[in-house]
């Protein structure tokens, strides 16, 4: 079940995302931001993590589980250190995915020989 629930979470969030691609003239890197910013907000508002408990990696996944787990960084580190947690709450908790996505895009630049669009 808990698969079937993290297919419906994510489906869901990137069927947003394709109906913002289809029905807006907003560019990629927009949605982006749209969705980390829309899970900052979510998660700092307490409201995000109902849909991570009901959907698991649904949830945590996709570009909106990026911005929950900044904004749940931000809120533990506050809570131990004080202000200065809002400055580096968001990258202590996220430090490990910035760094596999930073290493294998290195290694697939190495790999690859990548080409530009223009």
């Amino acid at each position: 079940m808990d698969y079937i629930k993290a297919f419906i979470v994510g489906g869901i969030i990137c069927l947003i995302g394709q109906i913002l691609v289809d029905k807006t003239k907003l560019t990629s890197g927009r949605i982006l931001v749209i969705f980390v910013s829309l899970g900052c907000i979510l998660g700092g508002l307490g409201l995000y993590k109902n849909i991570v408990d009901f959907g698991g990696a649904g949830a945590t996944v996709p570009l909106t589980g990026f911005g929950y787990v900044l904004s749940e960084g931000v809120k533990e580190e506050v809570d131990k250190i004080g202000f200065l947690g809002i400055f580096t709450g968001g990258l202590k908790a996220s430090a490990g995915g910035i760094s596999v996505a930073v290493f294998f895009a290195f290694l697939s630049a190495l790999l690859f020989n990548p080409k530009s669009k223009g």
